[in-house]
Parts: structure tokens; sequence; C-alpha cells
């Protein structure tokens, strides 16, 4: 993919189904409260992230290309 994503994760929407976790292990983790939270804020584009945000039952998770602020997930209308 190339590009450098950042990643947030809306932690008030965050239900801590831990599916993120699941789908890319590296990508996110769950805290003490079951919130998750991206492991690092900025992060090489990868399949398994964006899965991750796809599969988020409340669509918690927000990517966007760092260098830009584009959507790439959820993305625009």
């Amino acid at each position: 993919m190339g590009d450098r994503w950042r990643v947030e994760v809306d932690r008030s929407v965050c239900i801590g189904s831990g599916m993120c976790v699941g789908a890319s292990s590296d990508g996110f983790r769950l805290d003490s409260a079951r919130q998750s939270h991206p492991v690092a804020p900025e992060a090489d584009a990868a399949e398994d992230v964006l899965a991750a945000a796809e599969g988020c039952p409340v669509e918690a998770i927000r990517i966007t290309v760092a260098e830009s602020g584009e959507a790439v997930f959820p993305p625009e209308e």
C-alpha cells in the first residue's frame, strides 16, 4: 500500500468487543477497562488494520492517510 496511516479509536463509542485485536493483534490493544487503542497512532498501511476497522461492530476506528488527512475508513460519502 505504501502510505502511512493515522489510526484513532473513539473511546466513547468503543464497546470493547476485541474484534480489532483479533483482526490485528499488532495494531490494537485492549486496556484494563476493555477499551481499544492503537498500538501506535501512526503506522504503515496494512490490510489487517483496515480489516480491524471494517470489522468493528460500532465503527469506533477511524483511519486517515497521515500526510493528507484523506479518509481511508470509514470512507467519505
